[in-house]
C-alpha cells in the first residue's frame, strides 16, 4: 500500500506543477498583450516550458507589461501610464 500511497502523492504533485505553468503562462501572455487564451494553451501542452517561452517572448507595444510592467496595476499605476504614453507621444512627434 506504500507504494500506491507514493505514486499519489507524485502524481498529484505533477498536476499542481502543470496547473501552476499553465496559470503562470496564461498571466504571461494577457499580460504581453497576446491574451490569455494562448498562454493557457502554451502552460498545458508544453508544462514547464510554456511559462518560460513567455518569459522571452517580446511584448507588444501596447500591453500592460511595456505600460504598467510585469506586475503592477492600481490607482499609482495609471499614473505611471499616462506618464508612459505621453512620452511614447514626445518619442513619435521627435
Amino acid at each position: 500500500m506504500t507504494v500506491i500511497a507514493i505514486i499519489g502523492a507524485t502524481a498529484l504533485l505533477l498536476m499542481y506543477i502543470w496547473l501552476l505553468s499553465a496559470i503562470v503562462a496564461s498571466y504571461l501572455s494577457e499580460r504581453k498583450g497576446y491574451g490569455e487564451k494562448l498562454g493557457l494553451a502554451f502552460g498545458l501542452l508544453l508544462t514547464v516550458l510554456g511559462p518560460i517561452i513567455w518569459l522571452i517572448w517580446p511584448a507588444k507595444e501596447n500591453s500592460k507589461w511595456k505600460n504598467l510592467g510585469p506586475v503592477g496595476r492600481g490607482k499609482a499605476d495609471k499614473e505611471r501610464v499616462a506618464a508612459a504614453e505621453a512620452e511614447r507621444a514626445r518619442q513619435r512627434q521627435a
